[in-house]
């Protein structure tokens, strides 16, 4: 429980049977009530309405499928940094970005770079496609990218510890 001290549990917002829902859900979010009991020792009824209330109040975003990149064709893992122009509109700039279904994230970041983005494509030809595309949205001053050559740990949700 000591590393559990988060704002979160300070606050009584949140208890230790929610944080090891928090934590089965990310695991398998199609796990069943019955299942989700059986780790934290509620009946069903009562674990539907601890997920419910962590719906209603923000904690649980969604449910959704992780898909294996590789298997759908997506071989190239690469985070672009990108640095916009001063006259940069962010609201218009990042709504351009999300629009192109290889970009997976949008993070705005401090430090030279304005924004660094994670992208997923087939091939080098690709990423070389895409780039042309960013290099031509209103406010792109210049990009950086980095490509992944493997990725030797991925989390897959997030610590609630």
């Amino acid at each position: 429980m000591e590393k559990r001290a988060n704002i979160a549990v300070e606050s009584g917002e949140l208890d230790e049977l929610d944080l090891q829902l928090l934590e089965a859900l990310q695991r398998n979010a199609r796990s069943t009530f019955a299942e989700l009991g059986a780790i934290v020792g509620l009946k069903p009824p009562a674990v539907h309405d601890r997920v419910k209330r962590l719906e209603s109040r923000g904690y649980v975003r969604g449910y959704a499928a992780q898909l294996d990149s590789k298997l759908l064709g997506l071989e190239l893992a690469a985070f672009i940094s990108c640095y916009t122009a001063p006259d940069a509109r962010y609201d218009d700039f990042t709504q351009a970005l999300s629009l192109m279904p290889e970009i997976s994230e949008i993070h705005s970041v401090a430090g030279e770079e304005s924004f660094v983005l994670k992208v997923m494509t087939r091939s080098t030809n690709h990423l070389d496609e895409l780039l042309s595309r960013l290099k031509a949205v209103p406010g792109m001053a210049r990009t950086k990218t980095t490509i992944v050559l493997s990725t030797p740990f991925e989390r897959g949700g997030i610590s609630v510890q």
